[in-house]
């Protein structure tokens, strides 16, 4: 188990998060934490037991291995849907353990009614439609056949879900486009209410058109990286300011990332830091060297750029990157020590790195950081 780092995750920030959620869904709308991406880098099996006691009782993830993870954790206590890959050799496990899946291709629905006749089982499916994003789903003139399959295999196919996904809510550029996938959508959800096939759950937002679109909540929202304390985009959060008298953020950061210093050292003027010449220093300066690098999850770009705090003053990243370091210049503070705390994501004292503002500092996106944390560091919850 990896020692040089922890993350933390925040109980009370995490209730604050879901209890805005709910309020702003309504209590019909079913809401469904997203946990693929090893729960956006918190981790899936402490995120989702958190979860769980926050009063989260559906999970979706991208495959199967994820699946088994928050069985392991919480057993069939939870619902679970599996939104992307489903191997052959896993429906049976899918099936017998009434974990829901998307389906958005004749061959899926052909395995799953045999595997089901095999457990006596009913699979409990979601047929994806394709509306414009152009990845997954049927497309409407393959619902044809698809149709009178469906009700061939009832017996063994719960329908329980019709869905689609839309491509980039979280920006206005994409409005068009989006009201185009809504419309289409709730066309081919008529069209299979007309032909006597109605869903049990109607879904498609995900955080974004949650917010951008507030007629896509529908029977579920699958949210992410709302539920996390962050928003998809400085548009999204806007757009929600606007919509408000009160202008302040109503998420709270789950995530805290900490290290220490492991070690101390000066360095002249002249001198280059760290790997070839990237960074040279123009005054002597104090290095704090910090064991975490890129394998960790902290991204080789934010060399030269990073900041980190460290007894309660913002520090930047000198020097490249590493591996499994970084140095950082501390000359400024008189005290600096080796097992000094190190804040890479969150608060010491007044001051704050938000996982926002690594963004600010390299071409990562929120989701891309945090899912690329390494699930070595150990996650602990704190309440």
């Amino acid at each position: 188990m990896h020692t040089n780092s922890s993350i933390e995750l925040n109980q009370a920030a995490y209730q604050n998060n879901i209890a805005f959620l709910k309020k702003t869904f309504g209590k019909k709308v079913l809401l469904s934490s997203v946990v693929k991406g090893n729960a956006y880098g918190h981790g899936i099996q402490e995120f989702v037991a958190m979860a769980y006691r926050c009063g989260v009782n559906h999970f979706s993830v991208f495959d199967v291995e994820e699946a088994k993870l928050v069985y392991q954790t919480l057993q069939d206590k939870v619902k679970i849907m599996v939104m992307g890959l489903v191997q052959e050799q896993d429906m049976e496990w899918v099936i017998a353990n009434k974990v829901s899946f998307f389906v958005f291709e004749k061959t899926r629905l052909t395995q799953a009614v045999r595997t089901a006749k095999k457990l006596q089982k009913q699979a409990r499916i979601h047929l994806e439609i394709e509306t414009g994003m152009n990845r997954t789903g049927f497309e409407k003139k393959e619902l044809s056949s698809i149709i009178p399959f469906l009700k061939k295999e009832k017996q063994h196919l719960y329908l329980e879900g019709i869905c689609t996904h839309y491509a980039g809510a979280e920006s206005i550029a994409n409005y068009h486009r989006i009201e185009k996938q809504i419309n289409k959508f709730e066309e081919i959800y008529q069209y299979l209410c007309h032909n006597e096939l109605q869903p049990e759950i109607k879904h498609s937002a995900c955080s974004a058109a949650s917010i951008m679109f507030p007629q896509t909540r529908m029977d579920m929202v699958r949210i992410g990286i709302m539920q996390y304390g962050l928003w998809s985009s400085p548009e999204v959060f806007v757009n929600y300011l606007n919509s408000k008298k009160n202008k302040i953020d109503p998420l709270k950061r789950v995530i805290s990332w900490k290290s220490n210093v492991m070690s101390v050292k000066r360095v002249n003027v002249g001198d280059f830091i760290g790997y070839g010449t990237s960074f040279l220093a123009e005054r002597k300066m104090k290095i704090a060297v910090v064991p975490i690098g890129y394998s960790h999850g902290y991204s080789r770009s934010l060399s030269n750029q990073g900041r980190v705090l460290i007894q309660g003053q913002r520090c930047i990243v000198v020097g490249s990157v590493n591996m499994n370091m970084m140095t950082v210049d501390v000359t400024d503070i008189e005290t600096v020590k080796t097992a000094d705390e190190v804040v890479l994501i969150g608060t010491q004292e007044e001051h704050t790195v938000s996982v926002a503002s690594f963004s600010d500092f390299s071409n990562q996106l929120n989701y891309e950081l945090l899912t690329r944390i390494a699930k070595t560091i150990p996650r602990k919850i704190i309440e």
